[in-house]
């Protein structure tokens, strides 16, 4: 398979109450050639999650022997419990010529543009820090105390936003998908990914 022949690897950021799910549902609904990847953790499973769909459930050594052969393109250690991305899936979708988006935060997000460059890096932004707010709040999941943590940690994210390839302002669900959607489609036709395609032309294969 020639490299333009390969999927996407798009890494989809932004903080809490940006809407990200949201996007990503309608997103992946309308795309048959589009994969989530699959997190890793060592955590033990919650009542209704299988292995292999909401995570990869595995043990701490397995994890450990995964980080050290280099298999895991971004990992993080929280209260004790592993979180990351095993590679092996998203090579072999990306291989088959599939497209594969990480919903991943800054930190994993800086770790995977180090070890794979030609990811493509979407940042998604809410209209403004008041809408952030009265979407968090109409959650009604979270004690004042949280939802002013979770608008700090927000405002140290967006700061990042300028580190990513593209930022998206999601006013609107639809329209966001549009913009993501165009974003895909550009970036199979750059050059550095459709060398093989200049190359047919000019040999006449």
């Amino acid at each position: 398979m020639n490299d333009n022949d390969n999927g996407l690897l798009l890494i989809f950021s932004g903080p809490s109450g940006a809407g990200k799910g949201t996007v990503l549902k309608e997103l992946l609904h309308g795309n048959d050639n589009m994969k989530l990847s699959v997190s890793a953790t060592t955590r033990p499973p919650r009542e209704g999650e299988c292995h292999g769909i909401h995570y990869f459930f595995m043990t701490k050594e397995e994890f450990e022997e995964q980080i050290a052969n280099g298999e895991m393109l971004e990992h993080a250690e929280y209260c004790g419990r592993y979180y990351g991305t095993p590679s092996a899936q998203i090579m072999d979708w990306i291989e088959e010529g599939r497209d594969v988006v990480l919903e991943i935060e800054v930190q994993g997000a800086r770790q995977i543009k180090e070890k794979r460059p030609d990811c493509v890096s979407i940042f998604v932004l809410p209209p403004s820090l008041e809408e952030l707010e009265n979407r968090l709040r109409y959650r009604n999941t979270e004690d004042e105390e949280t939802i002013q943590k979770r608008l700090a940690v927000a405002r140290q994210e967006m700061e990042t936003a300028r580190d990513y390839d593209y930022v998206i302002v999601n006013d609107t669900v639809e329209h966001t998908v549009e913009q993501i959607n165009k974003i895909i489609a550009a970036e199979k036709l750059k050059v550095s990914r459709a060398k093989s395609n200049i190359e047919r032309v000019l040999n006449n294969d």
